[in-house]
């Protein structure tokens, strides 16, 4: 199937009440994960790059060759997404250059008046080439990238202004944050996020910082209005673990290892492939996206 541009598909998820997952990648090895796993669960995806991994990757340009490549190869066949993740304007105008059929634009760091003229500007630009735009009101608290936010509730009349510059989805924050969870985190702001989708009826919410929040708390949130959870950190856990688990067995019989040839990064990297692939599995599953392509 070809590239699609995410609007059509997470909108559905709104209205059918369940939420489609924003993945992101950080190499081939992951991102062949992530579509394995859509593929798997016959689910939709965006498959995201910040733009730390995008520059890690080779560029804006490499990436989305990288994963249209390997959708067109993979005979993928469920709706698939290229999505930009926390970009800034020059980084949103790029990727709606190079191909990229999804963007965010997060603006979350400006003055609101200036971060509702730029997003005004990128949906122009994006929904001339059919390309779905996200923006976000309230920091979302935690690391991204190197930038650390501590993380705030986002004003409601903020995300009304923001919902009427015509974005297709709106990340706002309700207590979420980046990276790991403290054990002093209070959980999700449920109360103000349902403020939030009264204010905007029908409208997406996407939740930033999916990873570590427990089920029950995303599936309320789903319930409420949230039609798209980005999930990283839980991934990279996953391939760490299982990478290090390969390693540690490896020292313990390194002549029988070597006997195998598994030096081989093809096969040294095959655990945490395969870590990836069932993280993400297990995440369409809480999602309720599964059998929704």
């Amino acid at each position: 199937m070809p590239l699609v541009s995410a609007e059509k598909f997470v909108q559905a998820a709104r209205e059918n009440g369940y939420a489609v997952g924003g993945f992101n990648t950080n190499n081939l090895e992951w991102t062949q994960a992530i579509l394995r796993a859509a593929e798997a669960k016959q689910a939709p995806v965006l498959i995201q790059t910040s733009m730390g991994a995008a520059k890690y990757m080779g560029g804006y340009k490499v990436c989305q060759s990288l994963i249209a490549n390997l959708v067109e190869s993979m005979g993928i066949t469920v709706p698939v997404a290229i999505h930009l993740d926390h970009g800034h304007y020059e980084d949103a105008l790029e990727c709606i250059e190079v191909g990229y059929t999804s963007i965010m634009f997060d603006g979350s760091h400006l003055p609101i008046e200036e971060n509702l003229e730029k997003a005004k500007e990128v949906v122009a630009l994006a929904h001339a080439k059919g390309v779905s735009v996200e923006a976000e009101v309230g920091t979302i608290g935690g690391e991204e990238d190197g930038i650390v936010g501590s993380g705030e509730l986002a004003p409601v009349e903020d995300a009304k202004a923001m919902v009427e510059t015509g974005i297709d989805f709106l990340a706002a924050g309700i207590g979420n944050i980046h990276g790991p969870y403290p054990e002093n985190w209070t959980g999700l702001d449920l109360d103000h996020l349902k403020k939030l989708t009264d204010a905007v009826p029908g409208f997406p919410i996407v939740l930033h910082g999916g990873s570590g929040i427990p089920d029950e708390q995303i599936q309320e949130a789903i319930r409420l209005g949230v039609a798209k959870v980005n999930v990283n950190t839980e991934s990279q856990i996953a391939f760490s673990n299982a990478t290090r688990a390969f390693s540690r067995a490896y020292d313990a019989d390194e002549a029988g290892y070597d006997a195998k040839k598994l030096f081989d990064p093809r096969k040294f990297l095959a655990d945490g492939m395969k870590a990836v692939q069932g993280a993400v599995e297990e995440r369409i599953d809480v999602f309720g996206s599964a059998n929704k392509a």
